[in-house]
């Protein structure tokens, strides 16, 4: 499975989130499918939920704009007065249930140790956590905002995710007990198989 960003270039997640790295100044925008700058500028920082599905679909998935299009289709982002609002669950499963025959679930109310038994019957988990996951030696400061994928857990019950806001390799193709994912995790997500 493809570990992606939702920024086009991996090495400036943590100059764009950290130190207001302007991203418009992107060298690789044009690989995530945006039609211009402008548009990849304003949407990258919000599509965490399709680089996860993206990542989900394999090698062979569409652009991330491709899936940012298909998604905003179906009601799973919206912009209105220029507030970009997303990633809604219920037409997003809708969108990967029609538009790419993914047996999409959405979850309201989960707990974090029902992550493993979604894990075990073939799933995986688009979760809602809270951004500063990628920094797991710092307290969390809060919960949900952002996405992960979910795609595994170790024997010892470690989950294994992709974060696409992860600034290095180790915390985009990141190993957390439960325990610790907790304190991040809002409690809700999509499993997908």
């Amino acid at each position: 499975m493809p570990v992606l960003t939702q920024f086009a270039s991996p090495e400036l997640v943590g100059p764009i989130v950290y130190e207001g790295y302007d991203r418009a100044a992107d060298p690789a925008w044009r690989e995530s499918g945006a039609a211009a700058l402008d548009d990849y500028a304003r949407w990258c920082g919000h599509l965490c939920g399709v680089t996860c599905f993206r990542m989900f679909l394999g090698p062979t998935a569409p652009s991330l704009f491709e899936l940012r299009d298909g998604a905003m289709k179906y009601g799973a982002y919206t912009e209105a007065g220029g507030v970009i609002r997303g990633m809604v669950y219920a037409p997003f499963a809708a969108y990967a249930r029609e538009a790419h025959g993914v047996d999409a679930v959405v979850h309201r109310h989960l707990a974090v140790e029902e992550i493993g038994a979604l894990l075990d019957e073939g799933r995986q988990v688009v979760a809602s956590v809270h951004f500063e996951i990628r920094r797991p030696w710092l307290a969390a400061p809060g919960r949900g905002g952002h996405l992960v994928l979910v795609t595994g857990r170790a024997a010892d019950g470690r989950l294994h995710f992709h974060n696409p806001s992860g600034v290095d390799a180790g915390t985009r193709a990141a190993v957390m007990s439960v325990g610790e994912f907790e304190p991040f995790f809002a409690g809700r997500g999509v499993s997908l198989r």
